[in-house]
């Protein structure tokens, strides 16, 4: 088993990518806290997998506390960072306002910063361990009409950067994960709006959002969690400060040329 001994924390747990992970760490023998914002599916996953729950918001510093706190009182310490929690509001610059621009910006980059922050001390008494920022594609590369989530994803893309600059030498790796459009509530609830608006059901939505993916889908939650496996283990040991983008292939496609494809 690739992660047994290990105790992970991972932000966002009770659904998508972040309910994925857990499952599968337990499974590579980790013991695991999860945070998020809605206690009951939250619960749910803590007690399908035999770990901890701790329901609140990664931005509020007393939930990042209480989080950490737990996984040292349950666990003894902590050896990986999953920080998955995420989301936004659309608009671009002209248009978001500065109250929805800040929140955006509180959940995708102040609550992985104070999550790493207080997660840091109790990881670097262990002798070091892992942290995965799983950013996007947004990060790498704008969607229209959504400013701040992009620039909040580029930025924590950068911050995985500074933490393997300046942890590396104390034993910790810090990466970001960039995934594509990936099935899952949220990736839903983007489909079921650009379905009303097409006129497509859900399925079809997907299919038209990534026409021009090579692998022609989107990704499983299952998917990006293996992808979270990799970075958070051992077999990612000499892997830090960098981005491992796991969209299909999308961002390897230079689009104006789509229209010479015979395929």
């Amino acid at each position: 088993m690739r992660l047994e001994t290990k105790v992970a924390l991972i932000t966002g747990g009770g659904t998508g990518v972040g309910a994925a992970t857990a499952r599968l760490f337990v499974r590579e023998g980790a013991q695991v806290v999860v945070t998020g914002r809605r206690p009951e599916p939250l619960a749910a996953v803590a007690q399908e997998v035999g770990g901890v729950a701790v329901a609140g918001d990664t931005s509020d510093p007393a939930h990042v506390d209480a989080a950490v706190a737990a996984a040292v009182s349950h666990y003894g310490g902590i050896d990986v960072l999953v920080a998955c929690a995420g989301g936004g509001f659309g608009g671009t610059i002209g248009e978001i306002d500065d109250q929805h621009w800040l929140s955006t910006f509180d959940t995708n980059l102040n609550g992985p910063r104070m999550m790493a922050r207080a997660a840091l001390p109790v990881m670097l008494e262990r002798g070091g361990g892992s942290i995965v920022l799983v950013a996007s594609v947004n990060g790498m590369a704008a969607a229209p009409g959504s400013a701040a989530y992009d620039v909040s994803k580029a930025a924590l893309i950068a911050m995985a950067r500074s933490l393997a600059v300046d942890y590396g030498p104390q034993g910790i790796r810090a990466n970001a994960l960039c995934p594509g459009w990936i099935a899952t509530p949220m990736g839903d609830s983007a489909m079921d709006e650009l379905g009303e608006a097409r006129h497509l059901t859900r399925q079809e939505a997907y299919a038209l959002a990534t026409a021009d993916v090579p692998l022609g889908r989107a990704g499983t939650a299952e998917e990006i969690a293996d992808c979270c496996l990799f970075l958070a283990s051992d077999e990612s040991r000499y892997v830090t400060g960098t981005t491992l983008v796991a969209d299909g292939g999308g961002l390897a496609v230079e689009l104006t040329s789509t229209a010479f494809s015979t395929t």
